[in-house]
């Protein structure tokens, strides 16, 4: 509990300052009266102290969910309500922790029946054990001349975890029955390379599967239908070194991979396939095993909500040395990091070359909108040009990298931060689509 002047009051006592001054100054045996004033100004203090709700009389809450999907923004409500008189209006302020964004931080609620309420929007920036850690609320004596302050006790945690919310919107538009041209009976047959049936051959099919001994037998055209082969093995290999920290549309790299990594396992289940993950960055961090089914989905969101942010380098040639070791068969290896320099993209390409022996590798690059922000921009001044200038050098490797790679044989997914998960699912169907693996 605080209870401090507000500016009313300080104006007030400097108003009365200058005359008290110039009264001790004309007739120093007058001292006390000047001293008045001040005493005055501070019984109205005192005054309004005793007039306004007395803090002890308020109880203040926070409601905010429990668990919430780093990235999503979602409303919490703070509330202070008085048990005797209130005040017409209080001030309530939130504090959070590096996990959380409050907006605003602090609101002015009206009073209604003995209590104020106010909403704020919480965004989870990182994953990890968000919390509030404190509400304040303050509010005026009848007299505006001082504030009365009282702070909550700090809150629950509130868990902030992968955006499983978004990855679930995006599969169910993905399966669902009323999605344009059938996405489901689209993802299960008419292409692909496990043979399904026969079927009479129609407008739009390949005159390579026309089944021409069929056909003669029938008297009519018969074609093979095909539906996408299953049992594949999925490694979602992520790469949570120094570089994944970095933001990008707001949110770390790292999360955005997450996000990204976890829409494509829910698919890639639903449609019959074995999934993994697999985090490294100095050494390995997490791998796990093939999982497969739906009801195996809320094991990968586990595993990979416990991967942690790491300030360390990422070492190329252990982690996916380490990844093909795990790997008896062939399989589709997701890869999802990022480099900086020359030197650690010619570690990655020597490593993910050596990977891509046995396996088919997806490569998935962030696309820098920030250096494509400064190339485009037009250079205002001498330090406008020299980004410019580097930016486009910076640019020109990354390409130079992804273009080295898919002449290696990977598969590129390039697409900015925001739809990256979209991109990586249309590039792992077409891959499916085109029997590669």
């Amino acid at each position: 509990m605080r209870v401090y002047p507000t500016r009313r009051a300080i104006a007030l006592m400097a108003v009365g300052a200058a005359p008290a001054l110039a009264v001790a100054v004309a007739a120093p045996g007058l001292w006390t009266a000047a001293a008045a004033w001040i005493v005055l100004a501070v019984g109205l203090m005192l005054a309004d102290v005793a007039l306004a709700a007395p803090p002890r009389s308020v109880t203040i809450e926070a409601a905010a969910p429990r668990v919430m999907g780093v990235g999503r923004p979602e409303t919490a409500r703070l509330s202070a309500r008085f048990a005797g008189r209130a005040p017409p209006q209080v001030e309530l302020a939130v504090g959070v922790n590096a996990r959380l964004a409050a907006e605003p931080e602090r609101l002015t609620a009206q009073t209604a029946g003995g209590a104020a309420e106010a909403a704020v929007t919480l965004s989870p920036v990182r994953r990890g054990e968000g919390r509030i850690e404190g509400v304040w609320a303050r509010w005026r004596g009848p007299l505006g001349l001082v504030w009365l302050q009282r702070q909550a006790p700090e809150g629950p945690a509130v868990a902030v975890t992968p955006d499983i919310a978004a990855v679930k919107e995006e599969a169910l538009r993905l399966f669902a029955r009323d999605a344009p041209l059938g996405a489901k009976p689209l993802l299960d047959r008419g292409e692909g390379s496990d043979f399904h049936a026969l079927k009479e051959f129609q407008t739009g099919m390949d005159l390579g599967d026309i089944d021409w001994k069929q056909s003669a037998r029938h008297g009519k055209l018969i074609g093979r239908e095909y539906r996408t082969e299953r049992n594949h093995h999925v490694l979602l290999a992520i790469d949570t070194g120094r570089l994944m920290s970095a933001p990008a549309a707001g949110l770390p790299k790292l999360d955005r991979a997450i996000n990204a990594a976890l829409l494509l396992a829910f698919v890639s289940l639903r449609l019959g396939d074995r999934v993994g993950l697999f985090a490294f960055d100095a050494r390995p961090r997490l791998a796990s095993g093939l999982a497969a089914g739906s009801q195996a989905f809320p094991l990968l969101q586990k595993l990979a909500a416990s991967i942690d942010y790491s300030t360390e380098e990422t070492n190329f040639t252990l982690g996916l040395t380490a990844l093909s070791g795990r790997l008896d068969r062939r399989a589709v290896v997701v890869v999802f990091t990022d480099f900086a320099d020359a030197t650690s993209a010619e570690l990655m390409i020597e490593n993910v070359a050596r990977l891509m022996r046995t396996h088919l590798v997806l490569f998935v690059v962030f696309r820098d909108e920030e250096l494509e922000s400064l190339v485009a921009r037009e250079p205002e001044t001498a330090d406008d040009v020299s980004r410019a200038v580097i930016a486009e050098r910076m640019l020109r490797q990354r390409e130079a990298v992804s273009a080295r790679l898919k002449r290696m044989g990977a598969q590129i997914v390039d697409a900015p931060a925001e739809s990256l998960g979209t991109a990586l699912l249309n590039g792992y169907l077409d891959v499916k689509r085109r029997g590669l693996v």
